[in-house]
């Protein structure tokens, strides 16, 4: 054969390599979640369902890069995303389930005590997700109930207006600082309404936990005549803005991202100890759509969910075996053995027994009053 022929069938034979490579997807579309032949039996139940009805404490827009890829991965399956805060949520959710509706597929809040309250009393349903075992074991409760994220507690306060000698770093700091300089900080510091947001009272009742000095603390609080808001996003703008120049226990995930573009904003994760709160995620007892629920919660817990939830989402992954942004193990080799992860577990809803709650918002608000507060 000539080598004029030779050249052509090399030319023709690259040609067609070069195609055959140009049609290949770089990856399935199922790629990073949970597979396997009996999986795919629970998937094409799910697609029968149709649907999946999730109510959620995050917004909508956050969690718009979830529902998007999920609908890559299972374009039959419908996801009806309802956000609302975490009190309204869970009211609504018991509503619905005693006026027998059903109520949600799947309820995801970061009011971990209302999420594990809920569970034990027999109100989710009970799934072993295939992801669980990549979990931390503090994550998952009675094999109904998951933790999904891993978001700090920090302070915040405003680089504009506080010194850098002044920046508290540990909670013995900001108690201290507070008192000493009262009329600097008079009015100037906030936190959230322990009595409207399920967030605020669980953090302050962990806090009680760790900190010795927590009634120091809500009697300064109280001769601060300090500030509350139900909303974090209150709270980083008025802080922001210098309209406040401190913020107690603020949920750092969203904290941490405002920062990024916000260089008047400062944030502070505790030296002594740093609260980490996990959305808590489960399937309703009397789910509509169980299978659909199913994949969905699979979904959140696999890696390709949780590599979402530590990038574009910006909250924390939970999963050690994420490469991301924001992620357990970068906040963990961070802070090291301060970071107090609060459990998935019956412990943590001690204090939403009425007569408890009532008694603890009676204290906090004495000490409050001792302070020179209302």
């Amino acid at each position: 054969m000539s080598r004029i022929a030779l050249a052509a069938l090399a030319a023709l034979a690259a040609a067609f390599a070069g195609a055959a490579f140009a049609q290949a997807p770089a990856a399935p579309a199922s790629a990073g979640v949970t597979n396997g032949p009996d999986y795919a039996q629970l998937v094409a139940a799910a697609n029968k369902e149709g649907k999946v009805v999730i109510y959620s404490a995050l917004d909508t827009k956050a969690a718009q890069p979830l529902i998007r890829d999920f609908n890559a991965v299972y374009p039959n399956i419908k996801v009806e995303y309802n956000d609302m805060n975490s009190t309204e949520m869970y009211n609504r959710y018991i509503a619905e389930v005693a006026a027998g509706q059903g109520g949600a597929d799947v309820m995801w809040s970061s009011a971990m005590d209302l999420q594990v309250k809920l569970v034990d009393e027999g109100k989710a349903m009970t799934y072993r997700s295939p992801e669980a075992a990549k979990l931390p074991s503090w994550a998952v409760y009675k094999d109904q109930a998951y933790g999904t994220t891993y978001e700090p507690a920090v302070f915040i306060y405003n680089k504009r207006l506080v010194a850098q000698d002044e920046v508290p770093y540990t909670h013995a700091d900001f108690v201290k600082l507070i008192t000493a300089k009262a009329e600097k900080y008079k009015g100037k510091v906030t936190t959230y309404d322990i009595e409207k947001s399920g967030v605020g009272f669980m953090f302050v009742v962990q806090d009680t936990k760790y900190f010795p000095g927590m009634k120091d603390l809500e009697k300064a609080f109280g001769a601060a005549s300090y500030k509350v808001y139900s909303s974090t996003g209150n709270m980083l703008e008025k802080v922001s803005s210098g309209e406040h120049l401190l913020g107690y226990n603020v949920l750092g995930s969203y904290a941490l991202v405002r920062a990024k573009k916000d260089p008047g904003l400062g944030v502070v994760l505790p030296k002594d100890y740093t609260l980490v709160l996990s959305r808590v995620l489960f399937i309703g007892k009397q789910a509509k759509n169980p299978n659909a629920a199913k994949v969905w919660v699979d979904y959140v817990l696999s890696l390709r969910g949780q590599k979402l939830i530590g990038g574009e989402v910006e909250l924390f992954a939970i999963r050690d075996d994420v490469d991301a942004e924001y992620t357990a193990k970068k906040l963990n080799q961070q802070l090291g053995a301060n970071v107090k992860p609060i459990p998935v577990s019956s412990e943590i809803v001690t204090y939403l027994d009425s007569k408890k709650r009532l008694e603890f918002l009676s204290a906090w608000k004495a000490a409050l009053s001792a302070g020179g507060g209302k």
